[in-house]
């Protein structure tokens, strides 16, 4: 499994990236071409497995961008992955949390958006 992580910079229009603790890099005029890019120069270093990438904006200027290959899911894309490891007990707690995690977060949006008037009334 390899993990490959970037620290990418923007500078008068043009996306620069360095591997943190490594020497691939690449530059690109948007955000989804540097990605790609990103994703190729880790696959020519190691292409053992499925692809995860994670990019995460920082600043407007500044993001971190995250590739994985290999690693337990066994390829692919891999959401929920963890889950479905897990059998089939693991993952019906899991869906069972999420539900009630929704839901507390709609109750809490209710209680947030109620100011006492009607804007439609």
């Amino acid at each position: 499994m390899g993990v490959f992580t970037f620290v990418c910079r923007s500078k008068g229009g043009e996306w620069t990236a360095k591997q943190y603790e490594g020497d691939l890099e690449s530059s690109a005029s948007c955000t989804y071409d540097l990605q790609r890019k990103l994703v190729q120069a880790a696959l020519s270093v190691d292409s053992s497995g499925g692809v995860q990438s994670s990019f995460s904006l920082v600043s407007p200027n500044s993001a971190v961008f995250q590739v994985i290959i290999g690693g337990g899911s066994g390829g692919g894309f891999a959401a929920g992955g963890g889950a479905a490891a897990g059998g089939a007990g693991g993952g019906g707690e899991a869906a069972a949390g999420t539900k009630e995690e929704e839901k507390k977060k709609e109750e809490s949006e209710e209680e947030e958006g109620d100011f006492g008037f009607d804007l439609f009334g």
